[in-house]
């Protein structure tokens, strides 16, 4: 199997792990940062224990100029990126937060298109526009959205996710290491918050840890192997298929627009899935 094909099918496997995580955020009693916190504790006391067994580790002592990368990961796409999203979503909507962090796809056209000379092609902008819009469609059901104060974090957000998936890009580690150490800065760098705002244990914050942990080690051997901005691509509609899955396996009703969301979503998937990753 080709890289090509590898890395698409990867981020694939992220897009349906990332659309059922949302039931296990969605469903968290405790306090969002302090939630976040343990959950990257987890994953990175998961992730710590691979890396060991596999003798991963070694790595990190042959190559100690690569750490102020991985700790830049972590502190754009962990620390501030969680932060901004769950402050924004405190003070927004669930429908608002999930649309607006849908827009990292076009952060992550620009961005891969300025810094790392990722081809754009006007194949790839019209599938993120058809996903978008099949996303809002189904998240909305053809209604516009209010704006609320937390609206401008979460706009943010998307922007310090592909701000650490670019460093991740340039960091010469395996995706193992980078999503461990990713992790471990994240936490180390949250835990003082965590504290201010109360944490509190639960079996959500483990299950999410273990999501987060293999999420992370996929998305970075994906974006190894294909374009970062095609990898984003792929992963927006996630929030369609939890709202596919709620429809399947809970009996939620389905809408005209929930049809028409999913058709766009269907045709988006479908063209990005053969766009070939390159350079300009």
């Amino acid at each position: 199997m080709n890289p090509e094909t590898e890395g698409t099918l990867l981020a694939f496997l992220v897009l349906l792990a990332l659309g059922l995580e949302s039931a296990v955020i969605k469903a968290n009693p405790s306090n969002p940062i302090g939630f976040i916190t343990l959950s990257i504790f987890f994953a990175a006391l998961i992730l710590w224990v691979v890396l060991l067994a596999t003798g991963k580790f070694r790595e990190i002592r042959k190559k100690p100029g690569e750490l102020k990368k991985a700790f830049l990961t972590g502190l754009f796409a962990t620390t501030i990126a969680y932060s901004l999203y769950s402050l924004g979503t405190s003070m927004s909507t669930a429908t608002n937060s999930a649309i607006i962090t849908r827009l990292e796809v076009f952060y992550s056209l620009a961005i891969g298109w300025l810094f790392l000379r990722e081809r754009v092609s006007g194949k790839a902008l019209t599938s993120s526009l058809l996903l978008f819009g099949g996303v809002f469609l189904v998240l909305t059901q053809g209604k516009w959205i209010t704006p609320r104060k937390g609206d401008f974090l979460l706009l943010l957000t998307p922007l310090f996710w592909q701000l650490g998936h670019t460093v991740a890009k340039f960091t010469d580690y395996s995706p193992l290491t980078i999503a461990t150490l990713r992790n471990t800065f994240g936490f180390l760098l949250l835990l003082p918050l965590a504290f201010l705002s109360g944490i509190r244990l639960t079996k959500l914050a483990v299950a999410e840890g273990v999501i987060i942990a293999t999420t992370q080690t996929l998305w970075y051997a994906s974006i190894s192997r294909i374009n970062l901005s095609k990898a984003t691509v792929i992963l927006t509609p996630a929030p369609a298929v939890t709202i596919a899955v709620a429809i399947a396996f809970l009996g939620e009703s389905v809408g005209v627009y929930h049809l028409l969301g999913f058709l766009l979503v269907v045709i988006g998937t479908l063209m990005i899935a053969f766009e070939e990753s390159g350079k300009r």
